[in-house]
This record gives C-alpha cells, structure tokens and sequence, in this order.
C-alpha cells in the first residue's frame, strides 16, 4: 500500500512553468513589487522628515484601513467578474494616485492631508488588487507552489534593489521621483495583465448578490479550522511587530547608522527573500504549515538586532535570516490557501485571510506614533522579538495548522 510519505518520494516530470501567461503575470508583478519595495523607504524618510514617527506611522495606517475595509468586496467583484479585470482597474487608480503626489512633491513639501488621501486610495485600490493575486496564480501555472516560489524570489530580488534605488533616487532628486516610478511600474503592470489570455469564466448558474457572495465567502473561510487559526493569530503579529517594525527599524537605524544603512538593511531582507523562495521551491513539507512555522522563529532577529543596536553587519545578517525565515512560511502559506480552496471561491475566501491578517497591521501603525511618545522604541521593538517567538510557538502547538497536509 502507498503512503503519503512514499508518494512523496516519488520524482514527478515538473510542468513546464515558463508559459507566456504565466511569464506576463510573472512581469507584472515583478514592476509592481519593485515599486512597492521603493514605497516604505520613501514614506519614511520623506514623510519622516517632515512629520515625524507619528507621521509615517499615520500616513500608512489610512492606507491600511481601507484596505482593510474594502478587501472582501474586491474578493467578491473578482469571482464575480475576473480577478484579472479587477487587478487590471485598480492599477489604473494607482497610477493617479501616485502621480499626483509625485507631483506634489516635485512641486515642493505636500501637505499631510493629501499624503494621507493619497494613501487612502491607494489603499483602496490596493483592496481591490491583492484578492486577485492569489488567484490568478492557479489560472496561470499548473504547479502553484514552484509559482509561489519563483514569485517570492522576485519578490526578493525587488526588496533587494527598491530600497537601493529608492534611497538613490531620495538623493539625487528627491521623492517626487520615487513616486513618479511607483505611477510607472502600476502602467506596465496593468498592460502586462491585460495581455494575459484566460479562458472565459464560468457564470454562476443561480442569481445572486454582493451579500449572499460575501456570506458564502465567510462560511468557506470559517469552516478551515486550520485558515481563521492562522488568522487570528496573525493580528497580533501584524499589531505588535509588523504595524510598528517600518516606522520605529527607520528612525532607530536611520538615526544610528545613517539613512543609507536602513536602505541597505532593507536590501538584505530582500537578500534573505531570496534564499527562503529559492528552498520553498526545492522543499516540499508533507505538512507545510508546520514547516513554516518552524522557519519562521528566525524572523525574531529583525526586531532584535535593531533593538540591540547590533553593529552593521550583525545588522545585515539578521535581516538577511528574518527574510529567509518570512519567505519560506509565505510560500508555504499561499500554496495552502490555493490548493485548498475550491476555484470560484479562492477570491473571496482569500480576501477574508488578507483582512483579518492586515487588520493588525492598521492597529500597529496607528498606534506607533503615539506609544513611542511614551514608550521607548527600543522596548517596544523587545516586545515585537517576544510576540514573534509566541507567534510561532501558537502555530505549532494549534492542531489543524500543525497537522495540515499538503496537496
């Protein structure tokens, strides 16, 4: 008799994986994550110039609240009417969006107000953008988590080079040219989707509305013990490390090191990006969320090693584990959610997932500026290295995500 652990071992022929669908999606993201790597560079060191932690920390925060907010109806819209055409609309937004503060900033110092409608829409767009990306995945590559894979390495390869080029473009001309870049790389994204060649969708055979989609997307989400686990989770992690690491890692490091040293620590977590997407290729755990959280202990040395105040290249490498350690348990986590989720309702459950993980981030953020008024950053970036290690330790001791099989 054949057991999972035989059929494991068993070398499969890999699916040809460069097809021309696949490599379009493969560009778009790639111009897209490239200037969103540059995005957090710029905010905190142009917006912090100007108004401070509490200003970084508020400008991001209304970009996180409608994404919040609005990402299950993006959900909903994409399996009602394509994740591609969704995506494709909302990358036309953001190229408004971030032009009109690029010329805000070419223009002189933006007000904060119109910084934070910036955000604001493009947070919104955003919402509409991100359900899709999960599930274009499968509609575009027969072995998702090679994709997922290849994907995160790109990923990396962006947070390698953004911060870099953000930080050269911050100097030599300021951050109307980071912005103005940003605009640019939503442009290429959307003519690269809208090339993409999917077979027509298939239509729902009963009538139905925005709501009874909504529903039907919380029921599938609720009834993964193994999803909203995670989920639940992952709040904590996204209010206690992931909403303050950005506005606190670029003042502590920025004030200690120089503003280049956070732009090459953010280079090294691409680094590290890289190396976790190139093993999440090659490794594949029978059960890969246990895996994954067993990987993901090593993104304590981020908040540690900035709260330590460690010398340069201690700096580096521990950036350089975290990004390793947060790329292997993302591809782990992504291939889970699309090869267990039934087709026509992977957008909407997978905007059920974004929500409940980035609503901690929101929290975070806001709350950032305020706290650090009263606390000490370097604390609070203590308490961020304990929840990562009480973040992992919950996943591996809760059942459903530690017994969960891959498919």
């Amino acid at each position: 008799m054949t057991t999972i652990l035989d059929r494991e071992a068993v070398p499969s022929v890999p699916e040809a994986l460069w097809t021309r669908d696949f490599s379009l999606y493969f560009a778009a993201r790639v111009v897209s994550l490239l200037g969103d790597a540059m995005m957090p560079v710029a905010a905190a060191l142009a917006v912090g110039a100007v108004y401070g932690v509490a200003g970084v920390g508020y400008v991001l925060a209304v970009w996180t609240a409608p994404f919040v907010l609005f990402v299950l109806f993006g959900g909903v819209f994409a399996d009602r009417i394509g994740a591609r055409t969704m995506m494709v609309s909302a990358d036309l937004v953001r190229i408004l969006t971030q032009g009109v503060l690029a010329v805000a900033f070419f223009a002189g110092t933006p007000p904060l107000w119109l910084l934070m409608v910036g955000s604001a829409l493009s947070g919104t767009a955003a919402a509409m953008f991100q359900p899709g990306v999960n599930g274009m995945v499968p509609l575009v590559a027969k072995d998702p988590q090679r994709a997922n894979g290849t994907l995160k390495v790109a990923d990396a390869a962006t947070q390698l080079g953004g911060p870099v080029l953000a930080g050269l473009l911050m100097a030599l001309t300021g951050a109307g040219a980071v912005y103005a870049f940003d605009a640019g790389t939503f442009l290429v994204s959307g003519l690269c989707l809208a090339l993409i060649r999917l077979a027509p969708a298939v239509k729902a055979e009963e009538p139905s509305t925005v709501l009874l989609d909504l529903r039907r997307g919380w029921v599938e989400f609720r009834s993964r013990s193994w999803m909203w686990s995670v989920i639940l989770v992952w709040v904590f992690f996204g209010m206690f490390v992931f909403g303050p690491l950005i506005p606190l890692g670029s003042r502590l490091i920025g004030d200690r090191l120089g503003e280049a040293a956070y732009g090459w620590a953010m280079a090294a977590l691409g680094t590290g990006t890289v190396v976790g997407g190139l093993v999440a290729i090659r490794f594949r755990p029978v059960r890969p969320l246990a895996a994954g959280a067993g990987a993901l202990i090593g993104f304590v040395f981020i908040p540690l090693s900035v709260a330590l105040e460690f010398p340069f290249p201690l700096l580096m490498a521990g950036h350089l584990v975290g990004g390793a350690s947060w790329a292997f348990w993302s591809v782990m986590w992504s291939t889970s959610v699309q090869t267990q989720v039934a087709p026509d309702v992977l957008n909407r459950v997978s905007a059920y997932e974004i929500a409940g993980s980035v609503s901690g981030v929101a929290v975070g953020q806001a709350l950032v500026g305020p706290v650090s008024s009263i606390v000490e950053p370097r604390d609070l970036l203590f308490v961020s290295t304990g929840v990562t290690a009480a973040v992992c330790a919950a996943l591996l001791l809760i059942a459903p995500i530690r017994g969960l099989r891959r498919v």
